[in-house]
C-alpha cells in the first residue's frame, strides 16, 4: 500500500465498529434479543401467575370431584350454608343488604349514613340460620346507627369502634358463638 491509500483509509474504533461512531450490528441486536427475552419471560411468568391466582375459581376439593375423586363432605358443607357467600376453606358469609340511616346531627341538619356489611357465621351458626334471624339484628342495629352523630364517624378507628359494636349487639341478639365476625363493606356518610 502506499502513502496515499494509508491516510485515506478510516481506522476502526476500540470497540470493533467504524470511526463515525457507529455500533456494530451484532452486538445491538444481542441487546435487543437480550431485552426482548426478558421481557417475554416477565409477560409470561405475570400472565401465569396472574391466571393460577384469579383463574382457577374452583377450590382443590371440588376440582378433585370433576376428575372423578368425590368430596361428600365438601357437598354436604355447601348444601349446609345454603344462601350465603362461600370463603375461605368453606367459610359462609351472609351479606345483608345495605342500611340507610338518618345520622343525629347538632344544628338539625339532615344526614345520612348508608352501611353495607357482611356477617360471619360462628362455630354454632351456619349461613341459612342467621339469615333466618336477620330481622331481630337488623331491628338491633337501627337504634346503635341512628344514635351516631357525624363527629363519631370521623378518625381512623371510627370503622373499627361501629364494627365492634354491632358484634356486641349481633351476639346479645343471636347469642354467642353464632356470629364471628363483621366485615364491613361500605360506611357511607352523607
Amino acid at each position: 500500500m502506499s502513502k496515499h491509500e494509508k491516510a485515506t483509509e478510516t481506522p476502526a474504533s476500540p470497540e470493533g465498529g467504524d470511526a463515525d461512531g457507529a455500533a456494530p450490528a451484532p452486538k445491538k441486536s444481542k441487546k435487543l434479543i437480550l431485552f426482548g427475552a426478558v421481557g417475554a419471560v416477565l409477560l409470561l411468568g405475570g400472565g401465569g401467575g396472574a391466571w393460577m391466582f384469579l383463574g382457577s375459581s374452583k377450590p382443590a376439593a371440588e376440582a378433585g370431584a370433576e376428575g372423578g375423586h368425590e368430596a361428600p363432605a365438601k357437598e354436604e358443607a355447601k348444601s349446609e350454608h345454603g344462601g350465603g357467600e362461600e370463603g375461605k376453606e368453606g367459610e359462609a358469609f351472609v351479606d345483608v343488604p345495605a342500611m340507610v340511616v338518618n345520622l343525629r346531627s347538632a344544628d338539625g341538619s339532615a344526614r345520612f349514613l348508608k352501611v353495607h356489611f357482611m356477617l360471619v357465621p360462628g362455630e354454632k351458626a351456619t349461613a341459612e340460620q342467621i339469615t333466618t334471624k336477620l330481622p331481630l339484628l337488623l331491628d338491633a342495629y337501627q337504634p346503635f346507627l341512628r344514635e351516631l352523630r357525624p363527629d363519631d364517624l370521623g378518625g381512623s378507628a371510627a370503622v373499627f369502634r361501629v364494627k365492634e359494636e354491632m358484634l356486641v349487639r349481633a351476639h346479645q341478639v343471636l347469642g354467642d358463638e353464632m356470629v364471628k365476625d363483621v366485615l364491613i363493606q361500605d360506611l357511607i356518610q352523607q
